[in-house]
């Protein structure tokens, strides 16, 4: 299900704009199930019902609001990952961490490195790597169930380096298991 994020009941000019066009390009799709939601409703509705959404289709002000609420229900800013995808691939899409940047752990080696780790892993899904894409996953799985490793935002004392390290021995070490 694609999901309309609007808020065109207070917004009378650009949401109103911004539904009729949500409208013309889901008629291009008929077997697309789609919904349309009051951003304020939507927000409430995620922390209620997270498992409903499947896409959010919304302005980058609605989206970033939803998506760091988002990243709380999961587990927090530290994991969640996100990416702006042009489907016909004529412009390039993006990946990152929903945290951006993080420049306040700038050489704290602290941060935790999920986040980016799994926007790489989305990356090559839109690649068409998905092989690829399952390792990473699964290898960021597998250390974050096994509890050893796990930065503070997760309530451990690993360092970024120390996560990351842990994740890719993983990768190479289900990599060669694959490969056999």
């Amino acid at each position: 299900m694609v999901t309309n994020c609007t808020k065109s009941n207070a917004l009378n000019y650009s949401m109103v704009f911004w539904d009729e066009v949500y409208a013309a390009v889901a008629a291009e799709y008929p077997d697309v199930h789609r919904d349309q939601a009051l951003v304020d409703a939507l927000a409430m509705w995620l922390v209620r019902r997270p498992a409903y959404y499947d896409v959010i289709v919304s302005s980058n002000l609605f989206g970033d609001i939803l998506t760091d609420l988002a990243a709380a229900i999961q587990g927090g800013m530290g994991i969640a990952a996100g990416g702006n995808i042009n489907p016909e691939r004529t412009y390039p899409s993006m990946f990152e961490p929903i945290h951006g940047s993080a420049p306040r752990y700038k050489g704290q080696n602290r941060a935790n490195p999920i986040a980016a780790i799994w926007a790489g892993s989305m990356m090559l899904e839109h690649l068409g790597e998905t092989a690829a894409a399952r390792l990473v996953m699964k290898a960021v799985e597998d250390v974050l169930a096994e509890g050893r490793y796990r930065t503070s935002d997760l309530g451990g004392t690993s360092s970024t380096t120390e996560v990351g390290e842990a994740i890719k021995k993983t990768i190479r070490k289900k990599g060669d298991a694959l490969i056999r």
